[in-house]
């Protein structure tokens, strides 16, 4: 599969028009005899590798050298839901003390939890804020992505153009298989793989 992959990257760059950013390369899969309503499918995915450093901030109970810090006592300054989504637009991510979780999720949850970046047990809760803890989440968090389905097709940023082919099919397959072992019918479960550039046509990858 990872040919395949590699294939279709080489084809949207022979398309490619040249553009003054580093374009991100969107993997698609659009599924079929899947029913959006009744199965839930929420899954982190870490890659080989990193995409970009995200902007991260952390609910934590004392200042932090590595990230922006909200602690316990500045909670109160996001009373009203438009300052807490000022915040929650601000960073792409958030880690959260696991002691301060039950606030966390009572105070920001309304926009944390909607928008895909309050905190979870899987990536950006710690038991401990020390750097060596922080950084390993840090780092974690910068090398996966969040897929929630919202509708019959899978939308997910797999790098930059600027990475090498093998590094994007890499983390291509790295998706690929995820979504796979996720879906309840696993291969039937999926009509199409695309792959395409911020600005470019989708090309087919053969599955």
């Amino acid at each position: 599969m990872e040919e395949k992959f590699l294939k279709a990257i080489k084809e949207i760059r022979k398309t490619d028009k040249k553009i003054n950013f580093d374009q991100t390369v969107d993997l698609i899969i659009n599924l079929k005899d899947f029913d959006i309503r009744r199965q839930a499918f929420n899954v982190f995915i870490e890659l080989p590798y990193k995409i970009k450093d995200k902007k991260i901030a952390g609910f934590l109970e004392k200042n932090s050298n590595i990230i922006d810090s909200i602690k316990k006592e500045e909670f109160p300054r996001y009373k009203e839901k438009k300052d807490i989504k000022k915040l929650v637009q601000k960073y792409d991510f958030f880690i959260a003390n696991t002691k301060l979780m039950p606030i966390v999720a009572a105070s920001f949850g309304r926009v944390l939890g909607p928008s895909g970046k309050m905190p979870s047990p899987q990536l950006g809760i710690i038991q401990n804020e020390d750097d060596k803890f922080l950084n390993d989440a840090i780092k974690k968090i910068n090398s996966s992505v969040r897929i929630i389905v919202k509708e019959p097709s899978i939308k997910v940023g797999i790098g930059k153009e600027s990475l090498s082919d093998d590094n994007i099919a890499q983390n291509a397959l790295a998706v690929y298989n995820k979504i796979l072992e996720t879906l309840p019918r696993n291969k039937d479960n999926i009509r199409n793989v695309k792959i395409k550039l911020t600005m470019g046509k989708p090309v087919l990858v053969e599955i």
